[in-house]
């Protein structure tokens, strides 16, 4: 992933910086992306391996997870190309599928490739990613809230829920609306920051499961 220069402005400058930046945005994109996409990726490879599993005993079920297994190249594929897009990477596709003739021997080269089960791994593990979205998702909704108050009060902020009761903060006239104002700026410093780290991680996860070993690094 690459950095954005910038001159060195002292602890101001590393706090704010980020807010500045194309990429810092692009990052969060990239985030928010994963939660709708986690929830495909995980129902399609959950229920494609267990009709498969069911129907192994009628010899189709072969064809249903070697369909499985290449949905999920094709997925990395995908992935490789949003993470060099949106987190501004170069990542290489693998060249280690080897070269066969047939249906038969095409299938097999699939299945013994290690780029296969790595793209797997990557699809399985953006599932969890994409929980971490949802979370980012909420805080950034609450920031937006928070941010806007001064121009919407008087209203009430739902911060969710604790033993079923909703957590609501009534914010009903200037002195709290520019407090409102304050906590919306932290929470959005903070929220920049985290988007960033998880993302750079997102990008270091991509590196080592969607490209070539050899030329990744």
């Amino acid at each position: 992933m690459s950095e954005t220069t910038r001159p060195d402005s002292g602890p101001a400058g590393t706090v704010l910086g980020p807010v500045l930046e194309t990429q810092t945005y692009k990052n969060v994109l990239y985030v928010l992306l994963a939660a709708p996409l986690a929830f495909v990726y995980w129902t399609v490879l959950v229920f494609g391996f267990t009709v498969g599993l069911l129907l192994l005993i009628v010899g189709i079920g072969v064809l249903v997870l070697l369909g499985v297994v290449g949905g999920g190249r094709v997925a990395a594929r995908f992935e490789r190309w949003l993470a060099n897009v949106l987190l501004d990477l170069e990542i290489r596709p693998p060249d280690d599928r080897p070269t066969a003739e047939g249906v038969r021997a095409t299938a097999r080269g699939y299945v013994d490739a290690p780029s296969t089960w790595r793209s797997l791994g990557f699809v399985l593990l953006k599932f969890w990613l994409g929980l971490l979205a949802v979370l980012v998702l909420f805080a950034l909704v609450t920031a937006l809230e928070l941010l806007t108050a001064p121009l919407r009060y008087p209203l009430e902020i739902e911060f969710g829920t604790v033993n079923d009761q909703p957590v609501v903060w009534a914010v009903e006239g200037l002195p709290e609306a520019a407090l409102a104002l304050s906590l919306g700026l932290l929470l959005g410093i903070v929220l920049v920051h985290a988007t960033n780290g998880l993302a750079y991680v997102s990008g270091r996860i991509a590196r080592a499961l969607l490209g070539d070993p050899q030329r990744s690094f």
